[in-house]
């Protein structure tokens, strides 16, 4: 029974929980703000389990192509693949029957629209940043930022059939929010990816780019969230919280570009608040304001 537990735990995290996390938030969200209230339950169900299925096919791909960076790095090393308890070959079929599986549903159950928004993300995330533009650009998080921007086109897709103006506000958002996320991350773990030889800003250009770099995209992205009020895609409830939860995340880039390292691991963890609550903003705008 033990083993068997042990197993399991393994693909779960093969599977990368936490991301999965992150993107279905996005994604019910979008669902919400296409429906004005509660989408249909079943439509729901159906599309936050297809979508949680997909992540996790793209997050066990990723691990599948990555052991070998993983099996260096202090922070994964210990992850199913790399340690041994899961094989690569075992990975792949994980992640394609999981990937099968969840564009069935969004086809049957959902709509088609959904389905190759999903899968087109998936292709994008695997095969465009996980098998190219990681090992060979430090620009590759900001281009293959797209692909974690993909959820909200399917989310509200799988309400309306097509993909509306607040949808695409929300992809700019995750969009230009990638960089500066990840690249916090980047500087607390610089001498990670130099091991792996993976080419992050921060081991390629240094950690004074870095924190530049986190700051011009931080500006953009508060600035980005800004103009979806004057554009009509937003309220005015919207953008009454964008400017202060923009604002607090301008203040922490601003202190991770003048303070100490230290000052990432603070910009990293409110990027992931910023990011919620920007779609409790967005939802409470459509829903109520």
């Amino acid at each position: 029974m033990s083993t068997a537990l042990g197993y399991l735990r393994d693909y779960y995290t093969l599977s990368k929980p936490r991301i999965i996390v992150l993107l279905l938030v996005t994604t019910l969200a979008a669902m919400v703000m296409a429906a004005r209230g509660l989408p249909p339950i079943a439509v729901t169900c159906w599309t936050l389990i297809a979508g949680a299925l997909a992540a996790a096919s793209a997050g066990a791909l990723n691990c599948a192509y990555d052991a070998d960076i993983d099996a260096v790095m202090e922070r994964t090393k210990d992850r199913p693949i790399p340690a041994g308890r899961i094989s690569t070959g075992n990975a792949v079929l994980y992640a394609l029957l999981c990937g099968l599986i969840s564009f069935g549903i969004f086809y049957r159950f959902v709509n088609p629209l959904a389905a190759w928004l999903s899968l087109a993300g998936n292709v994008y995330y695997v095969g465009v940043y996980t098998m190219w533009l990681k090992r060979v650009t430090p620009l590759n998080i900001v281009i293959g930022g797209a692909a974690g921007a993909v959820p909200p086109l399917v989310g509200w897709a799988a309400v309306t059939h097509a993909i509306g103006g607040p949808a695409l506000g929300l992809f700019a958002l995750i969009f230009l929010w990638t960089p500066p996320h990840f690249w916090s991350l980047a500087l607390m773990t610089e001498t990670d990816y130099a091991r792996a030889k993976v080419p992050m800003l921060p081991n390629v250009s240094g950690e004074e780019r870095t924190k530049r770099e986190i700051t011009y995209y931080s500006l953009l992205l508060v600035l980005a969230s800004i103009v979806l009020y004057p554009l009509h895609v937003m309220g005015a409830f919207y953008l009454a919280g964008a400017v202060v939860l923009g604002g607090i995340f301008i203040v922490d880039a601003l202190r991770t570009w003048f303070g100490p390292r230290a000052c990432a691991r603070g910009l990293f963890r409110y990027s992931l608040l910023y990011l919620a609550l920007m779609c409790v903003v967005m939802v409470i705008d459509r829903i109520v304001a």
